[in-house]
């Protein structure tokens, strides 16, 4: 008779394919056998009667600002706050950190704070900024999961938008590296004008933040990055997309053969533009929460398929930064790594009857096979053995 390090028994263990009662034998961190009454005993059993056994959730999108600015957050409560919420991979961008993750330095130095304090799993994004090009190699050498650019102003000084020129050569050095890059989907240009004009008029209120970065700012950074993308041959992964119209633009150009995908967050599947107003400082993010209608329109795109992940993009920082009367001083970002399942099945499964099967494939199975991690996001024999226990309400 097999013994195992671990099984759990007797839970429903969701693919993307379904759902089915079974039981999930792990040794050696990996998963050994998936299969209804296993025989053979283990040195930890669980009993997961009644309880939904995930692939754990890879959040793709994680700022965790280690080294640097720990006092943010740093990897000890960024990733006890993801396994809190089911989650076992975190990818952790490369700004807000100090120094940024550009080169193989600042990549190594967030490798060792990483690899001290995480309790996760846990990939790194490089940067893609002007002057960074000639260390782009250094990264992909270090196992960098991808390269992230913003087409607008980040927050941070010390990583600073890539202008087209950059962006455009970076994306061919990448492309030559096998690196996907992701994008920051904003004009600078709109953005900071429309932003300049109303913090000289006065109008310093969270609707006029909103009025600062419309749709149309995202919807024509998108289109360039697609046009950079079709030219050099880059993979392109646009993150939290916001709008309907920027889904709309991505799916038609993957139909059209282009190497495309995007993820939205929870906070754009929950909340609207008045719940700046009724909630204040704490919900300012970029791009901003949009219109009910936006937000129907994500929930389409996301039965569709055609938003294929939900990564966090979880943001944290001292809540003095989350203060003041000048709301475009305010930090925007939005802690959300812990809620981003939960969301998915309360908002998702309970009120708008989105399947298991995709919840799984949007927080795991889709994210591993994009960034190419063969042995994580799904409950099948010679997988790591990342997996989410949770009571899902049938009610």
């Amino acid at each position: 008779m097999p013994t195992y390090d671990l099984l759990i028994r007797n839970g429903a263990a969701v693919a993307e394919a379904g759902a089915g009662l079974a039981d999930v034998a792990v040794a050696d961190g990996a998963i050994v056998a998936v299969e209804p009454e296993l025989a053979g005993s283990a040195r930890e059993e669980i009993d997961a009667t009644g309880l939904h056994v995930f692939p754990g959730v890879i959040d793709a999108h994680v700022h965790f600002n280690e080294p640097g600015r720990t006092d943010w957050e740093g990897w000890a409560s960024g990733t006890r706050a993801l396994a809190a919420g089911g989650g076992t991979c975190a990818f952790d961008m490369p700004l807000n950190a100090h120094p940024p993750t550009l080169d193989g330095p600042s990549f190594d130095a967030k490798r060792v704070a990483a690899e001290a304090q995480a309790v996760t799993d846990f990939a790194l994004w490089g940067g893609l900024v002007p002057g960074s090009r000639d260390r782009l190699a250094e990264l992909a050498e270090r196992g960098a999961i991808g390269l992230k650019a913003f087409m607008s102003r980040s927050g941070t000084d010390d990583f600073p938008a890539a202008d087209d020129l950059t962006l455009y050569e970076g994306m061919r050095t990448a492309a030559s590296l096998g690196l996907i890059v992701a994008v920051h989907a904003e004009s600078d240009v709109l953005t900071s004008r429309l932003a300049a004009r109303a913090v000289a008029e006065g109008r310093t209120s969270g609707r006029d933040y909103l009025a600062s970065r419309p749709v149309l700012a995202e919807v024509e950074a998108i289109q360039r990055a697609i046009l950079f993308a079709e030219e050099t041959g880059c993979a392109l992964h646009v993150v939290h997309v916001s709008s309907g119209r920027g889904v709309a633009l991505i799916a038609a150009a993957k139909a059209c053969g282009v190497d495309v995908s995007c993820e939205t967050c929870p906070h754009y599947l929950v909340f609207t533009e008045d719940d700046v107003e009724r909630l204040g400082a704490v919900a300012k993010c970029a791009p901003p929460l949009r219109s009910a209608a936006e937000r129907e329109a994500l929930w389409r795109a996301l039965r569709a398929g055609d938003v294929p992940m939900v990564a966090s993009d979880h943001s944290p920082a001292p809540p003095a930064m989350k203060q003041g009367a000048d709301f475009f001083r305010i930090w925007g970002g939005i802690s959300g790594c812990q809620s981003l399942l939960p969301l998915l099945l309360t908002e998702g499964r309970h009120r708008r009857g989105l399947p298991l099967r995709t919840v799984a494939s949007i927080t795991a199975g889709f994210v591993a096979r994009r960034f190419r991690l063969p042995c994580k996001g799904r409950i099948a024999v010679g997988a790591d053995a990342d997996l989410a226990l949770v009571a899902v309400d049938e009610g």
